[in-house]
């Protein structure tokens, strides 16, 4: 088998839904490897989500095309396989230059070598004084080592010190490498003019002796040998007096000064700032948020039920046994309050297309995840039609599989109505932003004890607020009120509305 039938190039490969490029996260495999097929290779984050790319061909991993943190367009070649690494070694590359006088091109594997330094004042993107995605750290602009010598900007006045040019040493005799000198100019800073009531001016500390005294004061501790630098001044901003002098000068007990330590003036220069670049997920999350804002009109009502009932059904519901093993939570019965209400007010599911509206008679129910990579909204496809089982462990995988990172592209598109549970970070409800292509979202607060009153008293019961943000083309103010009436009708006695509805 020849070189070139050997080598396979591994081109970034179509991942779906439109998606152009990808930026390469981590590489699982390193030069050399012996790589199986379909074995992952590489960790590459798209717009939409982080995933893992197998191998199309087994064999040995001759060539790595661009390092993590690059981002790379589909169809780029990413990676090169040896399929046949058994067959003996490669065959060295020619360096003879062409008839036409130009190099060859180099090999992949030559240019896998080449190590490519990073831009100068590039960031990794992170948060502040934390890691950054991926398990990197982030390092701010104006930290870390330096990559070139310190330049002060001299002073008005000031000498310019002589360049001192070294003898060249004799030949043979090795010239030493200074390492680390420890001997540093001290620059001496202008002090400021300090000026009492009089408008005299006053010199500070640090200026001619680390004192304050006026020109006359310094005058007469000269002419009477004082050293102004052993006083304690008693007068104004701690200032050497006449007094202090001929006190001194009498023989009378002095106060040794102490230093006066010195103040750093708050700075708010880029050194304090971070840059972080806008791409993946958060890049499409934010187009598709000022996309929906300012093309949907939205409108947003609240809702404040009593959800003690619902409560107790879930404790009761938890305490079956072929339910123990089920992860049951409060954001189970909002998600089964949304679908039974999209059965009674089927024009809720729906999107604006232009000069028609689209129904749907399913609902593709998605569920916003906050994740280290941003924001994502992956759905559970067809829940209209699952029982309450299969929906609490679709959204027990939807839910573990976002935290993980692993959401494919395909889980996070077609979602036709959302649900929101800002209640997690203990916020009561929001004015959330409809997804692209949504008509309705609902934001579920967190459920706190709060007095209300039940049966004619004030008792303290478990409330919720939910908050409803629709597309008012579609959804006008009655059709929005009677479905978010309806969530809350379940949620506050929701075996009633069981009966009632099913």
């Amino acid at each position: 088998m020849s070189d070139m039938s050997r080598i396979k190039t591994f081109n970034l490969p179509d991942l779906g839904e439109g998606l152009t490029e990808g930026e390469i996260l981590a590489w699982l495999v390193k030069v050399g490897d012996t790589i199986e097929l379909n074995q992952p290779i590489v960790e590459v984050e798209t717009a939409k989500a982080a995933v893992e790319i197998p191998a199309k061909w087994a064999g040995q991993v001759q060539a790595i095309h661009h390092p993590e943190g690059t981002t790379v367009e589909v169809g780029t070649p990413i990676i090169a396989i040896d399929t046949d690494p058994g067959a003996g070694p490669l065959d060295a590359p020619s360096t003879t230059a062409t008839p036409s006088g130009d190099l060859p091109t180099p090999s992949a594997a030559s240019l896998a070598a080449v190590e490519v330094a990073p831009a100068e004042g590039m960031i990794e993107p992170g948060l502040i004084g934390g890691a950054a995605p991926g398990g990197r750290t982030a390092v701010l602009v104006g930290y870390g080592p330096r990559t070139t010598a310190a330049k002060r900007r001299p002073r008005k006045g000031a000498v310019p010190a002589q360049a001192v040019t070294a003898p060249a040493a004799p030949a043979g005799v090795d010239q030493g490498v200074v390492v680390g000198d420890t001997t540093a100019a001290t620059a001496t800073i202008p002090a400021p003019q300090v000026h009492d009531r009089r408008g005299e001016a006053v010199a500070s500390r640090g200026a001619t002796g680390g004192v304050l005294a006026k020109p006359p004061v310094r005058k007469l501790a000269k002419d009477l040998g004082v050293d102004l630098a052993t006083l304690t001044g008693s007068g104004p901003l701690g200032s050497i007096t006449r007094e202090d002098v001929q006190q001194a000068a009498s023989g009378a007990s002095v106060v040794v000064a102490e230093p006066i330590a010195a103040t750093t003036a708050p700075s708010f220069g880029a050194d304090r700032e971070q840059r972080i670049p806008v791409k993946g997920v958060r890049k499409l999350t934010a187009e598709n948020m000022s996309r929906s804002a300012f093309t949907a009109p939205h409108v947003t009502e609240f809702l404040t039920v009593d959800v003690t009932r619902a409560m107790k059904a879930l404790d009761r519901l938890r305490g079956r046994r072929e339910w123990r093993d089920v992860r049951v939570s409060p954001l189970l019965l909002v998600a089964k309050a949304v679908l039974l209400a999209v059965q009674r007010h089927p024009m809720v599911n729906s999107t604006w297309a232009g000069d028609e509206i689209v129904v749907k008679e399913y609902v593709n129910l998605g569920i916003a995840a906050a994740t280290e990579r941003g924001l994502i909204v992956p759905n559970v496809k067809d829940a209209g039609r699952l029982s309450l089982r299969e929906l609490a462990d679709a959204l027990t995988d939807l839910v573990q599989t976002a935290k993980s990172g692993r959401t494919s592209p395909a889980a996070m598109s077609g979602g036709t109505l959302t649900i929101t549970n800002v209640g997690v970070f203990g916020v009561d409800t929001g004015t959330p932003i409809l997804p692209p292509g949504e008509s309705a979202i609902l934001a579920f607060g967190a459920v706190r004890e709060m007095p209300w009153v039940h049966k004619g008293k004030v008792k303290v019961r478990q409330v919720t607020t939910l908050g409803l943000s629709f597309d008012h083309r579609i959804i006008d103010g009655e059709l929005g009120s009677r479905f978010l009436r309806d969530i809350g009708d379940f949620l506050t006695d929701p075996e009633a509305a069981l009966l009632a509805w099913t």
